[in-house]
Protein backbone atom coordinates (compact mmCIF):
# COMPACT_ATOMS: atom_id res chain seq x y z
CA UNK A 1 0.00 0.00 0.00
CA UNK A 2 1.61 3.39 -1.07
CA UNK A 3 2.03 6.10 1.46
CA UNK A 4 0.60 9.68 0.53
CA UNK A 5 1.80 13.07 0.99
CA UNK A 6 0.17 16.10 0.33
CA UNK A 7 1.73 18.97 0.59
CA UNK A 8 0.52 23.17 -0.42
CA UNK A 9 2.07 26.58 -0.90
CA UNK A 10 -0.52 29.39 0.37
CA UNK A 11 -1.96 31.14 -2.89
CA UNK A 12 -0.70 34.18 -3.47
CA UNK A 13 -2.79 36.71 -4.41
CA UNK A 14 -3.10 37.91 -8.29
CA UNK A 15 -2.65 41.81 -7.64
CA UNK A 16 1.76 41.44 -8.22
CA UNK A 17 3.95 39.53 -10.23
CA UNK A 18 5.33 36.70 -8.11
CA UNK A 19 8.62 37.89 -6.49
CA UNK A 20 11.44 36.24 -4.69
CA UNK A 21 9.16 35.42 -1.79
CA UNK A 22 6.96 33.52 -3.06
CA UNK A 23 9.34 31.82 -5.04
CA UNK A 24 11.33 30.80 -1.98
CA UNK A 25 8.03 29.24 -0.35
CA UNK A 26 7.13 27.06 -3.42
CA UNK A 27 10.84 26.18 -4.11
CA UNK A 28 11.07 25.02 -0.07
CA UNK A 29 7.62 23.29 -0.70
CA UNK A 30 9.24 21.77 -4.05
CA UNK A 31 12.09 20.22 -2.23
CA UNK A 32 10.03 18.94 0.31
CA UNK A 33 7.54 17.22 -2.33
CA UNK A 34 10.98 15.88 -4.30
CA UNK A 35 12.36 14.57 -0.79
CA UNK A 36 8.86 12.54 -0.20
CA UNK A 37 8.83 11.10 -3.70
CA UNK A 38 12.15 9.74 -3.47
CA UNK A 39 11.22 8.07 -0.01
CA UNK A 40 8.41 6.26 -1.97
CA UNK A 41 5.38 8.42 -1.47
CA UNK A 42 2.70 9.22 -3.87
CA UNK A 43 2.83 12.95 -3.16
CA UNK A 44 0.25 15.43 -3.79
CA UNK A 45 1.96 19.26 -4.29
CA UNK A 46 -0.43 22.03 -4.50
CA UNK A 47 -0.33 25.67 -5.14
CA UNK A 48 -2.24 28.29 -7.13
CA UNK A 49 -3.89 32.16 -6.92
CA UNK A 50 -6.04 33.33 -4.57
CA UNK A 51 -8.18 35.67 -7.38
CA UNK A 52 -10.78 37.62 -4.82
CA UNK A 53 -11.42 39.93 -2.55
CA UNK A 54 -11.19 43.32 -2.44
CA UNK A 55 -8.06 44.37 -3.41
CA UNK A 56 -8.04 42.46 -6.63
CA UNK A 57 -11.08 44.08 -7.32
CA UNK A 58 -9.62 47.47 -6.85
CA UNK A 59 -6.80 46.73 -9.00
CA UNK A 60 -8.94 45.56 -11.82
CA UNK A 61 -11.09 48.37 -12.13
CA UNK A 62 -7.35 50.51 -12.03
CA UNK A 63 -6.77 49.21 -14.87
CA UNK A 64 -10.34 49.49 -16.58
CA UNK A 65 -10.17 45.37 -16.92
CA UNK A 66 -12.87 43.02 -16.38
CA UNK A 67 -12.06 41.41 -12.69
CA UNK A 68 -12.29 37.90 -14.27
CA UNK A 69 -9.51 38.64 -17.45
CA UNK A 70 -7.40 40.87 -14.98
CA UNK A 71 -7.02 37.56 -13.10
CA UNK A 72 -6.21 35.34 -15.98
CA UNK A 73 -3.61 37.54 -17.05
CA UNK A 74 -1.80 37.20 -13.65
CA UNK A 75 -2.51 33.50 -13.28
CA UNK A 76 -0.79 32.69 -16.03
CA UNK A 77 2.29 35.07 -14.54
CA UNK A 78 2.48 32.41 -11.15
CA UNK A 79 1.38 29.60 -13.74
CA UNK A 80 4.68 30.12 -15.34
CA UNK A 81 6.96 29.55 -11.94
CA UNK A 82 6.30 25.78 -12.97
CA UNK A 83 9.14 26.03 -15.67
CA UNK A 84 10.63 29.08 -14.67
CA UNK A 85 11.63 27.63 -10.92
CA UNK A 86 11.99 24.03 -12.32
CA UNK A 87 9.40 22.65 -9.74
CA UNK A 88 7.63 19.40 -9.96
CA UNK A 89 6.24 18.31 -13.38
CA UNK A 90 2.83 17.48 -11.86
CA UNK A 91 2.36 20.12 -9.55
CA UNK A 92 -1.27 21.05 -8.91
CA UNK A 93 -2.44 24.23 -9.86
CA UNK A 94 -5.93 25.27 -8.14
CA UNK A 95 -7.71 29.07 -9.16
CA UNK A 96 -10.42 30.02 -6.66
CA UNK A 97 -12.27 31.47 -9.28
CA UNK A 98 -12.56 28.01 -10.61
CA UNK A 99 -16.62 26.63 -10.67
CA UNK A 100 -15.40 23.53 -8.52
CA UNK A 101 -13.84 25.69 -5.88
CA UNK A 102 -16.51 28.18 -5.49
CA UNK A 103 -19.31 25.54 -4.97
CA UNK A 104 -16.89 23.71 -2.50
CA UNK A 105 -16.21 26.58 -0.53
CA UNK A 106 -20.19 27.22 -0.50
CA UNK A 107 -20.90 23.77 0.35
CA UNK A 108 -18.37 24.69 3.46
CA UNK A 109 -20.23 27.84 4.57
CA UNK A 110 -23.59 25.50 4.70
CA UNK A 111 -21.57 23.37 7.23
CA UNK A 112 -20.62 25.99 9.41
CA UNK A 113 -23.60 27.64 9.32
CA UNK A 114 -25.50 24.22 10.17
CA UNK A 115 -23.40 23.90 13.01
CA UNK A 116 -24.78 27.10 14.32
CA UNK A 117 -21.44 29.24 13.68
CA UNK A 118 -22.58 32.12 10.86
CA UNK A 119 -25.02 34.74 12.26
CA UNK A 120 -25.84 38.08 10.96
CA UNK A 121 -24.56 41.32 13.02
CA UNK A 122 -23.84 45.12 12.06
CA UNK A 123 -20.29 46.15 13.14
CA UNK A 124 -18.06 48.86 12.72
CA UNK A 125 -14.04 47.87 11.86
CA UNK A 126 -10.90 49.42 10.68
CA UNK A 127 -10.69 46.98 7.84
CA UNK A 128 -6.38 46.61 6.13
CA UNK A 129 -7.18 46.04 2.50
CA UNK A 130 -3.34 44.86 2.31
CA UNK A 131 -4.15 41.95 4.97
CA UNK A 132 -7.50 41.86 3.90
CA UNK A 133 -8.27 41.65 7.62
CA UNK A 134 -10.01 43.44 10.52
CA UNK A 135 -7.29 45.33 12.55
CA UNK A 136 -7.80 45.77 16.76
CA UNK A 137 -6.11 48.49 18.67
CA UNK A 138 -3.56 46.38 19.72
CA UNK A 139 -2.03 45.52 16.62
CA UNK A 140 -1.93 48.76 15.04
CA UNK A 141 1.11 50.76 15.32
CA UNK A 142 0.60 54.67 15.24
CA UNK A 143 -2.68 53.79 14.01
CA UNK A 144 -1.71 51.94 11.07
CA UNK A 145 -1.09 48.09 10.43
CA UNK A 146 2.62 47.51 10.74
CA UNK A 147 2.78 45.16 7.72
CA UNK A 148 1.09 47.87 5.32
CA UNK A 149 1.77 51.38 6.90
CA UNK A 150 1.34 53.10 3.53
CA UNK A 151 -1.89 52.22 3.40
CA UNK A 152 -4.88 53.64 5.20
CA UNK A 153 -7.21 51.56 6.88
CA UNK A 154 -10.96 51.42 5.63
CA UNK A 155 -13.39 52.28 8.54
CA UNK A 156 -16.39 49.73 7.18
CA UNK A 157 -19.80 49.95 9.25
CA UNK A 158 -22.62 47.40 7.71
CA UNK A 159 -24.04 44.32 8.23
CA UNK A 160 -22.28 41.61 7.60
CA UNK A 161 -22.35 37.77 8.84
CA UNK A 162 -19.69 36.74 11.67
CA UNK A 163 -17.84 33.30 11.61
CA UNK A 164 -18.29 32.49 15.72
CA UNK A 165 -14.66 32.24 16.55
CA UNK A 166 -15.09 32.94 20.02
CA UNK A 167 -16.49 29.31 20.68
CA UNK A 168 -13.11 28.04 19.53
CA UNK A 169 -10.09 29.65 21.86
CA UNK A 170 -9.99 26.37 24.33
CA UNK A 171 -10.12 23.42 21.13
CA UNK A 172 -7.96 25.50 19.27
CA UNK A 173 -5.05 25.01 22.50
CA UNK A 174 -6.43 21.43 22.89
CA UNK A 175 -5.47 20.75 19.47
CA UNK A 176 -2.07 23.00 20.06
CA UNK A 177 -1.83 20.89 23.05
CA UNK A 178 -2.16 17.59 21.40
CA UNK A 179 0.37 18.64 18.50
CA UNK A 180 3.06 20.34 20.13
CA UNK A 181 4.87 20.38 16.40
CA UNK A 182 1.94 21.64 15.02
CA UNK A 183 3.23 24.71 13.86
CA UNK A 184 6.81 25.30 13.07
CA UNK A 185 9.21 27.36 14.66
CA UNK A 186 7.76 26.50 17.96
CA UNK A 187 7.79 30.23 19.08
CA UNK A 188 5.35 30.48 16.04
CA UNK A 189 2.88 28.26 18.08
CA UNK A 190 3.75 30.17 21.43
CA UNK A 191 2.35 33.57 19.15
CA UNK A 192 -0.66 31.88 18.63
CA UNK A 193 -1.34 30.44 21.79
CA UNK A 194 -0.85 34.26 23.25
CA UNK A 195 -2.88 35.27 21.08
CA UNK A 196 -6.01 33.11 21.91
CA UNK A 197 -4.77 33.56 25.67
CA UNK A 198 -5.99 36.85 24.90
CA UNK A 199 -9.95 36.39 23.98
CA UNK A 200 -10.95 35.44 20.55
CA UNK A 201 -13.16 37.62 18.86
CA UNK A 202 -16.04 36.68 16.12
CA UNK A 203 -14.62 37.72 12.55
CA UNK A 204 -16.45 38.93 9.56
CA UNK A 205 -17.12 36.45 6.59
CA UNK A 206 -19.05 38.56 4.22
CA UNK A 207 -19.06 41.56 2.07
CA UNK A 208 -22.09 43.35 0.41
CA UNK A 209 -22.18 42.68 -2.98
CA UNK A 210 -23.31 46.23 -3.88
CA UNK A 211 -19.82 46.98 -2.18
CA UNK A 212 -17.91 44.51 -2.87
CA UNK A 213 -19.19 41.98 -5.76
CA UNK A 214 -16.15 40.02 -6.71
CA UNK A 215 -16.06 36.73 -4.62
CA UNK A 216 -18.08 33.71 -3.98
CA UNK A 217 -21.56 34.38 -3.84
CA UNK A 218 -22.97 33.59 -0.04
CA UNK A 219 -25.10 30.57 -0.42
CA UNK A 220 -29.24 31.88 -0.17
CA UNK A 221 -28.56 35.41 0.13
CA UNK A 222 -27.42 37.15 -3.05
CA UNK A 223 -27.21 40.77 -1.11
CA UNK A 224 -23.72 38.98 0.60
CA UNK A 225 -20.42 37.42 -1.34
CA UNK A 226 -17.92 35.76 0.97
CA UNK A 227 -14.84 37.46 2.74
CA UNK A 228 -11.62 36.59 0.79
CA UNK A 229 -10.09 34.01 3.58
CA UNK A 230 -13.29 32.27 4.25
CA UNK A 231 -13.60 31.67 0.31
CA UNK A 232 -9.63 31.22 -0.14
CA UNK A 233 -8.63 29.09 2.85
CA UNK A 234 -11.28 26.50 1.62
CA UNK A 235 -9.08 25.61 -1.42
CA UNK A 236 -6.93 23.40 0.58
CA UNK A 237 -9.71 20.93 0.55
CA UNK A 238 -11.13 21.54 -2.74
CA UNK A 239 -8.02 20.87 -4.86
CA UNK A 240 -8.29 17.66 -3.85
CA UNK A 241 -11.71 16.48 -4.10
CA UNK A 242 -13.70 17.92 -1.22
CA UNK A 243 -16.92 17.35 -1.19
CA UNK A 244 -17.42 15.76 -4.28
CA UNK A 245 -15.04 13.15 -4.18
CA UNK A 246 -14.40 12.29 -0.76
CA UNK A 247 -12.56 9.34 -1.55
CA UNK A 248 -9.33 11.40 -3.25
CA UNK A 249 -10.19 13.71 0.18
CA UNK A 250 -9.29 11.06 2.48
CA UNK A 251 -6.37 9.32 0.41
CA UNK A 252 -4.73 12.61 0.94
CA UNK A 253 -5.53 14.91 3.66
CA UNK A 254 -4.33 15.93 6.13
CA UNK A 255 -1.82 18.93 5.09
CA UNK A 256 1.63 20.18 5.44
CA UNK A 257 0.98 23.86 4.55
CA UNK A 258 3.83 26.26 3.62
CA UNK A 259 3.68 29.84 5.08
CA UNK A 260 4.71 33.49 5.62
CA UNK A 261 4.82 34.97 8.85
CA UNK A 262 1.93 37.15 7.87
CA UNK A 263 -0.44 33.97 7.33
CA UNK A 264 -0.08 32.67 11.04
CA UNK A 265 -3.57 33.74 12.57
CA UNK A 266 -5.33 32.70 9.40
CA UNK A 267 -3.47 29.39 8.51
CA UNK A 268 -3.16 27.92 12.33
CA UNK A 269 -6.46 29.86 14.50
CA UNK A 270 -8.93 31.06 11.75
CA UNK A 271 -8.09 28.09 9.28
CA UNK A 272 -8.45 25.34 12.06
CA UNK A 273 -11.68 26.80 13.46
CA UNK A 274 -13.60 26.45 10.28
CA UNK A 275 -12.64 23.37 9.91
CA UNK A 276 -13.35 22.15 13.43
CA UNK A 277 -16.83 23.91 12.73
CA UNK A 278 -17.06 21.92 9.22
CA UNK A 279 -16.36 18.91 11.09
CA UNK A 280 -13.33 18.13 9.07
CA UNK A 281 -10.19 17.16 10.63
CA UNK A 282 -7.13 19.74 11.38
CA UNK A 283 -4.06 20.34 8.86
CA UNK A 284 -0.81 18.01 10.18
CA UNK A 285 1.66 20.67 10.35
CA UNK A 286 1.62 24.13 9.16
CA UNK A 287 5.58 25.58 8.37
CA UNK A 288 5.74 29.48 8.67
CA UNK A 289 9.11 31.25 6.91
CA UNK A 290 9.80 34.77 7.17
CA UNK A 291 9.67 38.03 5.24
CA UNK A 292 12.66 38.95 2.39
CA UNK A 293 13.65 42.67 2.45
CA UNK A 294 16.08 44.10 -0.27
CA UNK A 295 18.87 46.37 0.92
CA UNK A 296 17.27 46.85 4.08
CA UNK A 297 13.74 47.97 3.03
CA UNK A 298 10.85 45.59 2.46
CA UNK A 299 9.54 44.80 -1.28
CA UNK A 300 7.80 47.36 -2.80
CA UNK A 301 6.61 48.84 -6.25
CA UNK A 302 6.68 51.90 -5.42
CA UNK A 303 9.85 52.08 -4.14
CA UNK A 304 10.79 49.69 -7.48
CA UNK A 305 12.88 47.32 -5.37
CA UNK A 306 10.92 43.65 -5.93
CA UNK A 307 13.33 40.94 -7.17
CA UNK A 308 11.68 38.85 -9.87
CA UNK A 309 12.72 35.44 -9.40
CA UNK A 310 12.85 35.18 -13.15
CA UNK A 311 15.34 37.88 -13.66
CA UNK A 312 17.56 35.91 -11.67
CA UNK A 313 16.82 32.69 -13.62
CA UNK A 314 17.56 34.44 -16.59
CA UNK A 315 21.19 35.80 -15.39
CA UNK A 316 22.45 32.75 -13.42
CA UNK A 317 20.12 29.57 -13.75
CA UNK A 318 17.85 28.21 -12.05
CA UNK A 319 19.36 25.52 -9.78
CA UNK A 320 21.35 29.03 -8.35
CA UNK A 321 18.09 30.43 -7.67
CA UNK A 322 16.84 27.22 -5.81
CA UNK A 323 20.06 27.49 -3.97
CA UNK A 324 20.55 30.58 -2.77
CA UNK A 325 16.23 30.49 -1.31
CA UNK A 326 17.07 27.12 0.44
CA UNK A 327 20.76 27.95 1.98
CA UNK A 328 21.80 31.57 2.01
CA UNK A 329 18.04 32.63 3.43
CA UNK A 330 16.90 32.23 6.84
CA UNK A 331 13.90 29.50 6.87
CA UNK A 332 12.21 31.32 9.89
CA UNK A 333 13.59 34.78 10.27
CA UNK A 334 13.47 38.01 7.79
CA UNK A 335 16.45 37.60 5.24
CA UNK A 336 17.64 41.07 3.36
CA UNK A 337 18.84 40.15 -0.29
CA UNK A 338 20.97 42.10 -2.30
CA UNK A 339 22.46 41.22 -5.56
CA UNK A 340 25.88 41.52 -4.07
CA UNK A 341 24.89 38.84 -1.04
CA UNK A 342 23.46 37.02 -4.07
CA UNK A 343 27.09 37.07 -6.76
CA UNK A 344 29.05 36.70 -3.19
CA UNK A 345 27.05 33.22 -2.56
CA UNK A 346 26.97 32.32 -5.94
CA UNK A 347 30.96 32.48 -6.44
CA UNK A 348 32.23 31.53 -3.24
CA UNK A 349 29.33 28.44 -2.84
CA UNK A 350 28.77 27.00 -6.32
CA UNK A 351 31.54 28.40 -8.59
CA UNK A 352 34.58 28.17 -6.45
CA UNK A 353 32.91 25.19 -3.78
CA UNK A 354 30.71 22.83 -5.57
CA UNK A 355 31.39 23.43 -9.18
CA UNK A 356 35.12 23.55 -9.00
CA UNK A 357 35.21 20.47 -6.66
CA UNK A 358 33.48 18.54 -9.31
CA UNK A 359 36.06 19.24 -11.40
CA UNK A 360 38.61 18.60 -9.59
CA UNK A 361 37.40 15.19 -8.41
CA UNK A 362 35.95 14.20 -12.31
CA UNK A 363 39.49 15.52 -13.30
CA UNK A 364 41.93 12.91 -11.45
CA UNK A 365 39.10 10.19 -12.39
CA UNK A 366 39.35 10.58 -16.01
CA UNK A 367 43.33 11.96 -15.56
CA UNK A 368 44.48 8.51 -13.50
CA UNK A 369 41.79 5.98 -15.04
CA UNK A 370 39.99 5.37 -11.99
CA UNK A 371 36.80 3.87 -12.58
CA UNK A 372 33.88 5.26 -10.21
CA UNK A 373 31.05 2.99 -9.09
CA UNK A 374 27.49 5.02 -9.27
CA UNK A 375 25.84 5.00 -5.62
CA UNK A 376 22.49 3.78 -5.87
CA UNK A 377 20.05 6.55 -4.56
CA UNK A 378 19.83 5.92 -1.53
CA UNK A 379 16.06 6.77 0.85
CA UNK A 380 17.70 9.51 2.85
CA UNK A 381 17.08 8.23 6.96
CA UNK A 382 16.98 11.02 9.82
CA UNK A 383 17.29 13.62 7.32
CA UNK A 384 16.28 17.79 8.23
CA UNK A 385 13.58 17.62 5.30
CA UNK A 386 11.50 15.14 7.44
CA UNK A 387 10.70 17.64 9.55
CA UNK A 388 10.72 20.45 7.17
CA UNK A 389 14.12 22.31 7.64
CA UNK A 390 15.25 23.21 4.21
CA UNK A 391 18.21 25.41 5.33
CA UNK A 392 19.32 22.55 7.98
CA UNK A 393 19.62 19.77 5.49
CA UNK A 394 21.37 21.79 2.57
CA UNK A 395 23.48 23.08 5.06
CA UNK A 396 24.81 19.60 5.83
CA UNK A 397 24.94 18.88 2.56
CA UNK A 398 27.62 21.44 2.10
CA UNK A 399 29.65 20.22 5.66
CA UNK A 400 30.13 17.19 3.39
CA UNK A 401 31.15 19.29 0.20
CA UNK A 402 33.84 21.13 2.41
CA UNK A 403 35.01 18.23 3.99
CA UNK A 404 35.94 17.13 0.43
CA UNK A 405 37.60 20.04 -0.30
CA UNK A 406 39.87 19.56 2.73
CA UNK A 407 40.37 16.17 2.06
CA UNK A 408 42.04 16.76 -1.51
CA UNK A 409 43.89 19.44 0.40
CA UNK A 410 45.30 16.99 3.18
CA UNK A 411 45.77 13.56 1.04
CA UNK A 412 46.91 15.74 -2.42
CA UNK A 413 45.94 12.60 -4.11
CA UNK A 414 47.23 14.45 -7.58
CA UNK A 415 51.00 14.34 -5.87
CA UNK A 416 50.35 10.98 -3.95
CA UNK A 417 49.60 9.44 -7.80
CA UNK A 418 53.51 9.52 -8.09
CA UNK A 419 54.97 7.99 -4.76
CA UNK A 420 51.96 5.53 -4.04
CA UNK A 421 49.92 5.01 -6.65
CA UNK A 422 47.22 2.14 -4.73
CA UNK A 423 46.58 5.21 -1.92
CA UNK A 424 46.15 7.51 -4.42
CA UNK A 425 43.78 5.52 -6.18
CA UNK A 426 41.85 4.40 -3.13
CA UNK A 427 41.41 8.29 -2.13
CA UNK A 428 40.33 9.23 -5.64
CA UNK A 429 37.40 6.34 -5.32
CA UNK A 430 36.68 7.45 -1.87
CA UNK A 431 35.87 11.04 -3.56
CA UNK A 432 33.88 9.75 -6.49
CA UNK A 433 32.14 7.82 -4.20
CA UNK A 434 31.31 10.73 -1.28
CA UNK A 435 30.38 13.23 -4.72
CA UNK A 436 27.70 10.23 -5.65
CA UNK A 437 26.32 10.40 -2.86
CA UNK A 438 26.23 14.64 -2.67
CA UNK A 439 24.28 14.50 -5.98
CA UNK A 440 21.63 12.01 -5.00
CA UNK A 441 21.41 14.24 -2.05
CA UNK A 442 21.07 17.42 -3.98
CA UNK A 443 18.30 15.97 -5.91
CA UNK A 444 15.64 17.79 -4.50
CA UNK A 445 17.26 21.07 -4.62
CA UNK A 446 19.36 21.17 -7.54
CA UNK A 447 18.06 18.43 -9.97
CA UNK A 448 19.58 20.06 -12.80
CA UNK A 449 23.00 20.31 -11.20
CA UNK A 450 22.52 16.93 -9.25
CA UNK A 451 21.37 15.22 -12.53
CA UNK A 452 24.77 16.62 -14.23
CA UNK A 453 27.34 15.54 -11.47
CA UNK A 454 25.42 11.85 -11.91
CA UNK A 455 25.79 11.67 -15.64
CA UNK A 456 29.77 12.60 -15.63
CA UNK A 457 30.13 10.03 -12.73
CA UNK A 458 28.10 7.78 -14.73
CA UNK A 459 30.12 8.39 -17.97
CA UNK A 460 33.07 8.81 -16.32
CA UNK A 461 34.34 12.44 -17.76
CA UNK A 462 34.95 15.73 -16.53
CA UNK A 463 32.98 18.56 -17.00
CA UNK A 464 33.40 19.99 -20.67
CA UNK A 465 33.02 23.79 -18.98
CA UNK A 466 32.82 24.52 -14.97
CA UNK A 467 29.37 23.96 -13.90
CA UNK A 468 28.80 27.63 -12.72
CA UNK A 469 30.83 30.42 -14.52
CA UNK A 470 32.61 32.80 -11.87
CA UNK A 471 30.77 36.06 -11.98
Amino acid sequence: MSKNFYITTTLPYVNADPHIGFAMEIIHADVVARFKRNQGYDVFFNTGTDEHGQKVYEKALAEKKDPQKYCDEFAARFQDLKKVLNLSDDLHFIRTTDDSHKVAAQEFWKLCEKAGDIYKKEYKIRYCVGCELEKTDSELVDGACPIHPDKPLQVTEEENYFFRFSNYGQKLLDLYARNPDFVMPAYRLNEMKAFIERGLEDFSISRLTKKMSWGVPVPGDIEHVMYVWFDALVNYISTIGWPHDMKSFEKWWPVVQFAGKDQVRQQAAMWQAMLMSAGVSPTQNIVIHGFITVDGQKMSKSIGNVINPLDLVNEYGVDVVRYYVCRELNQYEDSDFSMEKFKDAYNAHLANGLGNLVSRIMKMVTLYGVTIELSPAQISKNSPLETYEVKKAIDEIWVRITALDAFIQKEEPFKKIKVDEAGARKDIEYLGSELSHIAHDLVPFMPETAQTVIDLIKENKMPEKPLFLRK
